[in-house]
């Protein structure tokens, strides 16, 4: 089959072209971008005027409903909902409920997403076990299993030690580490950035050293064992 995108904005980041181009696609492949090939007849017309056109997006932070909370949303809802917006692979963080901390969860997961044939789910599993921040995970088992990256979601790790050993052993695995880096002393139940802002309004603040600092240590800790880190919602 062949289709003919036409009138959208085009970005693709790898050729770094942001322009107002057509794309034309011959049996699920792209064929050419701007004039169509010779002989190319369009069986279908899609005008993308106003629209951008671009490779899949990715979201590596997805905090999906599935497994744990089905009456807030599921796999099939939301595989829905980020393919209508473009987003072609989700990365679920391990927060759900049970955590993604064992292969059993992560092939559930797996398997539900392959049926629907949606957006593509990958699984960041479990940096430690139940998220608890002392006892590490099973890495190579999570790995087996199909996780592409470990992470504490939300939870920033306050036990530098374990730190440490969570990042010597997945670098040996060779996989990513996603954190959140905050220290929680400094935060101490703060709600709004520290500033005239948040005194004004009686908000308890959280000054900016208390991500700076956590990143200074992340940072520290990623050079001395040779992991990968990815810093979340900074």
């Amino acid at each position: 089959m062949n289709i003919s995108i036409l009138g959208g904005r085009l970005i693709d980041p790898a050729s770094g072209t942001d322009a107002p181009l057509d794309l034309h696609i011959h049996a699920q492949q792209i064929v050419a971008i701007g004039a169509p090939p010779e002989g190319f007849e369009a069986h279908e017309t899609i005008d993308a005027s106003g629209r951008i056109v671009c490779p899949g997006l990715v979201d590596i932070a997805a905090s999906l409903r599935e497994p744990g909370s089905g009456a807030k949303g599921d796999l099939a809802s939301e595989t829905r909902a980020a393919a209508r917006g473009g987003i072609t692979t989700l990365v679920c963080t391990p927060d759900t409920d049970p955590v993604i901390d064992t292969p059993a969860v992560i092939e559930l997961i797996h398997r539900t997403a392959r049926k629907l044939r949606r957006s593509r789910v990958l699984t960041a599993a479990a940096l430690t076990r139940g998220l608890d921040g002392e006892q590490l995970a099973n890495m190579a088992a999570l790995q087996a299993a199909g996780a592409v990256a470990l992470s504490n979601a939300g939870r920033p790790l306050a036990n530098t030690l374990v730190e440490r050993r969570a990042l010597e052993y997945a670098a040996t695995f060779g996989l990513t580490v996603i954190l959140r880096p905050e220290d929680r002393h400094l935060r101490a139940g703060g709600c709004a950035h520290e500033g005239a802002v948040s005194t004004r309004l009686g908000l308890p603040g959280i000054p900016s050293a208390a991500e700076t600092v956590a990143v200074a240590r992340d940072l520290a800790l990623a050079e001395h064992t040779g992991a990968r880190l990815h810093f979340h919602a900074l």
